[in-house]
């Protein structure tokens, strides 16, 4: 599809995508956008930032220009499922931003604000609504919210909703939904246990998917370090050195742990704010705005904002902490690299966190590219090297490259590779193709 006009899409649609600057489908638009036109049910596999929102958003809307009725009240016609608030927020705004000039009602609802506005504009009713399943269930059991009159039910990032320990809430709303209603998944990866919801929920579904499962974004480049841990916050100051890294994400496992990093940051003149659950929805839409418009270079987060924060232009993501989940690698680093932009990842790996790197690159079947940093206290190397290699053989099991530090020598297991200070270790598979950086 070399445009939007081929959908059929009615002329309002086609103007609103025209006036964002978009000129060609993205795969998941290509493929999701008939399907979804012919009433199907859908299961959607692409990575972040690939146009997803908009797949499923304009046939939405087409619907409701070419079918329209009263908004219920006290319900919403489209019901959309986000894990976060910052997600849901970006996703209504997709909403309003592809409906410009047209009378639908859009509102969203989630914690950490207080209910009077949401109870408001859900009794005015709703075209469309989108939550997060936590707030969402607080209304309805305060019968604030019904959704009998439900048209479409859209679930997105199912794998992080089920990972933050969505599921009873989103089988209370299902309960409550009527058996006549198209349904869509979308997800950047989909592991068995959100294949049996989706077999519980969906009637015949369609799946698209238009990536390999847990595969990294193309356009990053990705490196790893090997620290010390008690020298990973002076890494990464060294880092920082590089003028390059003018908007950079930077995760944390823990709350406490992503405002210790924003500190040490700020005291070095590195202008860093933090946003993780902890914070207030106000503090957190703040940092995003602050970050956004280019008054902080680095903004500190947990995972929670691993999908839920879109943001042009962020030139590196860096795991100050590797991710005990190693799906959550894939979504943290496809946070830069949107857009058809370039972008960067580099991950401060220590010695306890040996395990959760076989694991990444076992899920990504990749051979990230490492420096040995291990006992070293000279300048930081310069970030990003060369991109990941894949893995040839990636159904056999994973084993870490003989010049890894990760892999014992002459047969002799827990002996650690010993590098000389401040040399590079080479990747593995180095493919030939790949460009000199």
């Amino acid at each position: 599809m070399e445009n939007f006009n081929g959908f059929g899409l009615a002329a309002p649609l086609v103007t609103a995508v025209t006036q964002m600057g978009y000129t060609k489908p993205t795969p998941i638009q290509a493929q999701a956008i008939p399907a979804l036109m012919a009433g199907r049910d859908l299961i959607g596999i692409a990575q972040t930032g690939t146009g997803k929102t908009a797949a499923f958003a304009l046939p939405i809307l087409n619907h409701l220009l070419t079918h329209p009725r009263a908004a219920p009240r006290g319900g919403a016609r489209v019901l959309v499922l986000s894990p976060t608030r910052e997600l849901a927020s970006q996703i209504a705004q997709s909403f309003r931003d592809l409906s410009a000039g047209l009378p639908f009602a859009i509102a969203v609802v989630f914690g950490g604000v207080p209910h009077g506005a949401q109870i408001k504009a859900l009794a005015k009713g709703l075209d469309v609504l989108v939550a997060t399943p936590g707030r969402l269930v607080d209304h309805m059991d305060a019968r604030v919210a019904q959704l009998r009159d439900t048209e479409f039910f859209v679930l997105d990032e199912v794998d992080q909703m089920l990972d933050l320990g969505f599921v009873k809430s989103i089988r209370r709303v299902v309960r409550d939904l009527p058996k006549k209603r198209q349904n869509l998944f979308f997800s950047a990866t989909m592991p068995t246990d959100i294949r049996k919801l989706a077999g519980e929920l969906l009637h015949d579904p369609l799946e698209v998917a238009v990536t390999p499962i847990a595969k990294t974004a193309d356009r990053v480049e990705q490196q790893i370090i090997f620290v010390d841990g008690p020298r990973k916050r002076d890494m990464l100051v060294e880092l920082f050195k590089d003028e390059k890294m003018s908007r950079t994400l930077v995760f944390t496992r823990t709350k406490r742990g992503a405002d210790r990093v924003a500190q040490t940051l700020d005291e070095a003149g590195i202008s860093a704010l933090a946003i993780h659950g902890n914070k207030s929805q106000g503090q957190r839409e703040r940092a995003l705005a602050s970050f956004r418009a280019g008054n902080a270079r680095a903004l500190v987060a947990t995972d929670i904002a691993a999908r839920g924060i879109d943001i042009d232009g962020v030139t590196h993501v860096v795991n100050f902490e590797l991710p005990d989940v190693a799906e959550a690698y894939v979504h943290r680093i496809g946070r830069t690299a949107r857009a058809g932009h370039e972008g960067n990842a580099i991950s401060l790996c220590d010695g306890t966190e040996r395990d959760l790197l076989r694991n990444i690159e076992r899920l990504t079947r990749q051979r990230i590219f490492t420096i040995d940093r291990r006992g070293v206290n000279g300048p930081a190397p310069a970030p990003v090297i060369r991109k990941a290699t894949t893995t040839p053989t990636p159904d056999r099991p994973h084993h870490a490259p003989h010049n890894d530090p990760r892999r014992a020598q002459n047969g002799r297991p827990g002996q650690p590779h010993r590098a000389r200070q401040g040399q590079r270790t080479r990747p593995a598979f180095q493919a030939k193709t790949a460009p000199a950086r």
